[in-house]
């Protein structure tokens, strides 16, 4: 369950911006997630309320965003519709994935004096 250590790098990642602005508190944090991320979300989730006790996310919202996986062709730029043969039927390329595999730190929402 690498869950745990994303959700630890996370509370790191947040208690930098804590310090760098001088916040009292952490209301929320809002995550994009992939469906290629290679993350569980309910992993995730459970993970986040085990992990942020006794940090500055204690109290924290965590908001995550499910992001669509994407694909196009990277020549002609075309949308490959999910479920298809992931190659461009206009140019023969082979699709490339445009989103879906982000784990992303969108947004951390701080209380500051």
């Amino acid at each position: 369950m690498h869950e745990y250590s994303v959700v630890q790098a996370l509370l790191e990642r947040v208690d930098a911006e804590v310090d760098v602005r001088g916040a009292k508190a952490v209301h929320r944090v809002r995550l994009r997630i992939g469906p290629l991320a290679g993350v569980e979300i309910d992993l995730l989730e459970s993970a986040w309320e085990v992990c942020r006790r006794r940090t500055p996310c204690e109290d924290a919202d965590l908001e995550i965003v499910r992001v669509k996986a994407r694909w196009s062709c990277p020549v002609c730029r075309k949308s490959i519709p999910a479920g298809s043969v992931l190659k461009c039927d206009r140019c023969g390329t082979a699709a490339q994935l445009t989103e879906g595999d982000e784990l992303v730190l969108e947004r951390v929402e701080l209380e500051v004096p």
